[in-house]
């Protein structure tokens, strides 16, 4: 199971670099074609919003993440949940968010399918 936290945490933080949020072919490879998300805001996105959005990002503000864990629910599927926060130029913390992210492997590789942000009641 260690591996496997290795693995997931390991594409998900890719996610959180800029230089992978606007690489299209990188997020086509990460995002499974059934991708979709509910942000920290509530709203639903699916894959082809999320690819248009982060293309458009110039900048996007360091994340900072933490307290990985992962669930495996069936062979090939698992669950990664972490918390994860903007970090502002004066390296203080804001918009808190808990994150789930469900993982499947198609073709011994590992898609995102599913991501939900949801904003923690008090910041760590």
């Amino acid at each position: 199971m260690t591996d496997l936290l290795a693995t997931l945490q390991s594409l998900e933080v890719e996610l959180h670099h800029p230089g992978v949020r606007c690489d299209a072919q990188r997020l086509e490879q990460l995002l499974h074609i059934d991708f979709h998300e509910v942000g920290r805001s509530g709203r639903k996105y699916d894959r082809a919003t999320v690819m248009r959005f982060l293309a458009e990002q110039k900048t996007s503000p360091p994340v900072t993440s933490d307290h990985f864990a992962v669930q495996q629910l069936a062979p090939g599927v698992a669950l990664l949940t972490y918390r994860s926060a903007h970090r502002r130029p004066d390296a203080t913390l804001e918009n808190h968010t808990l994150r789930s992210s469900v993982w499947v492997q198609v073709d011994a590789h590992w898609q995102l399918l599913y991501h939900q942000g949801t904003p923690a009641a008090q910041p760590w």
